[in-house]
């Protein structure tokens, strides 16, 4: 599957998950009010903040389209990788919110949910799982998806916790499940967006992409027939799905580079995922003839 076509089906996904929790949104908020739920007004403004997140990796998404400029000569594509961050920065302070929220109920008396909260907040499971579940094909290798897919996740356990809460609640009267669960909830939503944090903030500073080895990289190149040296190394990812190399190789007999470059390129792809490569080569290995030329430490 091409690129352009994988990004295409996935904005129309983005399109229909937007569609549902706004719906959502509205039909929520229409009970909260029919209801007299603050809960459920509360619960519809933190669903619509949830739509901003869906909004925001389909923005990043759709800008990596576009073609590059002699101005951005990338195109968009790190708007990708900044999506992806700000999306685990709402994921952060919702789990701020809801431990917040939390301890407020554990220390203070509050009216448990009643069953037409735990109705409403069972399709928000139905819709927010759904709506997740557009996006894992592409979460293992975009991190702009895998943002999008933890984010509706979230949300489909924060509904879920609501509905296990409210019939623990209907049936034993204990209210101190409420605050309970949405602990343990909080705490499995701060484990899995861990990792998107750290990934994004890595990729934002230019850090080589997880899942390449920079040092089987060099080891690689330095295998390559002919080649004496290998030096200034970088890997850096473009976006959330493409990463670029920058390489300087010593080889002092040039022949058959072409083929050579296209082999290396070929090489890189398919055994490190590297999608854009610039090779330099060098038939000195005089150091001062490459200001360049410090050796690479990995």
């Amino acid at each position: 599957m091409s690129h352009d076509h994988a990004v295409k089906n996935f904005g129309s996904m983005f399109a229909l998950g937007v569609g549902l929790n706004i719906v959502y949104v509205v039909i929520e908020a229409a009970c909260g009010f029919w209801f007299e739920s603050l809960a459920l007004l509360t619960d519809a403004g933190h669903n619509l903040s949830d739509v901003f997140g869906l909004l925001l990796a389909w923005a990043g998404h759709s800008l990596a389209r576009l073609h590059p400029t002699p101005r951005r000569t990338y195109g968009w594509h790190g708007t990708t990788i900044l999506a992806a961050l700000f999306n685990a920065l709402l994921l952060i302070a919702a789990v701020g919110a809801i431990a917040w929220e939390a301890f407020h109920r554990l220390a203070n008396t509050f009216e448990p949910a009643g069953m037409a909260i735990v109705a409403v907040a069972a399709a928000g499971v139905v819709i927010n799982t759904v709506t997740a579940l557009l996006f894992v094909s592409g979460c293992k290798h975009d991190l702009n998806l895998r943002g999008a897919f933890l984010h509706m996740a979230a949300d489909a356990g924060v509904s879920l916790g609501v509905v296990i809460a409210g019939l623990a609640i209907y049936w034993t009267h204990l209210t101190w499940i409420d605050p309970v669960t949405s602990l343990l909830i909080a705490v499995i939503i701060l484990a899995s967006t861990w990792g998107l944090l750290k990934e994004s903030f890595n990729l934002a500073i230019q850090a080589v992409p997880k899942g390449i080895d920079p040092a089987a990289v060099l080891v690689y190149l330095e295998s390559v027939p002919g080649v004496k040296a290998v030096h200034d190394l970088h890997i850096w990812a473009i976006g959330t799905s493409e990463t670029a190399l920058t390489v300087h190789l010593i080889k002092p007999e040039l022949e058959d580079d072409d083929d050579l470059l296209a082999t290396l390129n070929h090489e890189l792809h398919d055994q490190f995922h590297i999608t854009h490569t610039t090779i330099q080569i060098e038939r000195s290995d005089d150091s001062s003839r490459c200001h360049q030329a410090c050796p690479t430490h990995l």
